[in-house]
């Protein structure tokens, strides 16, 4: 049956997920489209779907089912769900497919699809999203021999908290004293059953579900959603703060003194835990990463292997060469004992079992690792990404130690080194520069923004 043409937003199919606003980027029909994209194009029969906290869910993810079976998929719907749980449910349910009706850290405005076929491999590994968009616009799907089914909804929330809690194997927080800020997001909803499971009273911030995020935005890569968590962890002097993005796949932590723990020194803290279990691992960093990432990794014995940015690059490159577990900048954090996928839970549990083994304040931990200086990514609008690169090659490929093009440009000298890369989902170009001194980092950065914006 053709639907006939209708145009959607090419912009908000990303490189990874599908984002957009509600209804004005993407609505229902779009949804609808959507998911009959998907199921054609996996050609899966059993989809497990799920939804967040967002005020849009109720109409965005019914006319998501509707989409499914009228492609002649069932459903397997799960309910209020984070993306690390709607993940293991693909698995846990043994589904073909699985659709995540999430805008994840986006603003309450927002919605849209983190979309996965079986072992929640990302759907980008099946069909490309330019692909979902070309065929949600035209419309011309076959009609099914019959409608799909909506199964019995199952709650995996229980089955979910055991399991991430025996994949960390942690089941007690040994008197810890946590801060915790789900930003009104999904982590208020999985938090309570884990916490209760090894009897943990954290500090609450925020749990209470609430789509329109009444306190401050779902996104703990902004410093300054970061504030109200800062200050609590000092007041009640806590030993560790914890903070949740929307969906619940990202963490970014601080330690006891309220000082913001960066991502890229979390993947390095994960490994030496996660390294105990499997001495010799390849753990995966991504190129924006501090020199002391890498250090560190082949300092707990583990064999550190820089990759590009990306959860649906990493995952695939996780299961492609058999990483142990990687790590981005963006507070992503990957484990391939858990179906090789995202999940926040898991980063939390790893950073507290590391505090007990180490028996010594966050900060403490943390601070040898401050030994470079980082810019922190740095955006720029320009018209022309390839010759802004080119010329960027051309100016310091011939004195470089090495560069690569694995993401973007990144050339290493002796006291210093940058990135540059294209946004996934902008069109930005993005800066990442390091160096021994701070006076070199800062003169480097003006240098590479002269230019980049020239």
């Amino acid at each position: 049956m053709s639907l006939g043409y209708k145009s959607i937003k090419k912009e908000i199919f990303k490189a990874y997920d599908i984002r957009g606003l509600y209804p004005e980027e993407i609505d229902d029909e779009d949804a609808y489209r959507i998911a009959r994209a998907f199921v054609t194009a996996l050609g899966c029969k059993r989809v497990v779907v799920g939804h967040d906290m967002r005020e849009s869910a109720e109409p965005f993810e019914a006319a998501t089912i509707r989409g499914v079976l009228d492609q002649g998929a069932d459903v397997v719907p799960i309910g209020l769900a984070s993306t690390p749980m709607y993940y293991f449910a693909v698995n846990y349910l043994k589904a073909d497919a699985g659709i995540q009706c999430s805008a994840s850290h986006n603003p309450a405005q927002y919605n849209g699809y983190k979309m996965t076929g079986h072992s929640a491999i990302p759907s980008i590994a099946f069909v490309s999203n330019e692909d979902l968009w070309k065929m949600a616009c035209e419309g011309d799907f076959v009609d099914p021999p019959q409608k799909g089914r909506v199964l019995p909804k199952e709650d995996v929330l229980e089955a979910y908290a055991d399991a991430v809690l025996d994949t960390a194997g942690l089941r007690d927080f040994g008197g810890l004293k946590l801060v915790i800020d789900c930003a009104n997001g999904m982590g208020g909803f999985v938090l309570p059953t884990i916490c209760d499971k090894v009897g943990a009273t954290p500090v609450r911030l925020y749990w209470r579900l609430d789509g329109s995020f009444p306190n401050h935005e779902a996104n703990p890569l902004k410093t300054e959603t970061l504030l109200a968590l800062r200050d609590r962890v000092v007041d009640e002097n806590a030993d560790l703060g914890v903070a949740y993005d929307g969906d619940a796949d990202r963490v970014a932590f601080v330690d006891e003194k309220g000082q913001i723990i960066p991502g890229d020194f979390i993947t390095a803290l994960i490994a030496r835990e996660i390294l105990k279990k499997k001495p010799g691992a390849e753990i995966l960093y991504d190129l924006r990463s501090s020199w002391a990432v890498p250090e560190e990794i082949e300092k707990a014995g583990g064999k550190a292997i820089e990759c590009r940015v990306g959860h649906g690059l990493i995952k695939k490159q996780m299961r492609e060469e058999g990483g142990y577990f990687g790590g981005e900048l963006s507070s992503h954090y990957y484990f391939s004992d858990f179906y090789t996928t995202d999940n926040g839970d898991l980063a939390m549990l790893n950073i507290i079992k590391l505090l007990l083994a180490e028996n010594k304040p966050a900060s403490e931990i943390v601070n040898p690792l401050r030994r470079y200086y980082h810019s922190g990514e740095i955006n720029s609008e320009v018209k022309d990404i390839p010759a802004v690169l080119k010329r960027l090659e051309s100016k310091y490929g011939s004195t470089a130690k090495r560069t690569t093009w694995l993401d973007g440009y990144k050339a290493e000298f002796d006291d210093w080194w940058f990135n540059v890369r294209p946004s996934n989902t902008e069109p930005l170009i993005r800066l990442n520069l390091e160096a021994r001194t701070k006076e070199k980092m800062e003169e480097k950065v003006a240098e590479l923004l002269r230019e980049i914006r020239s």
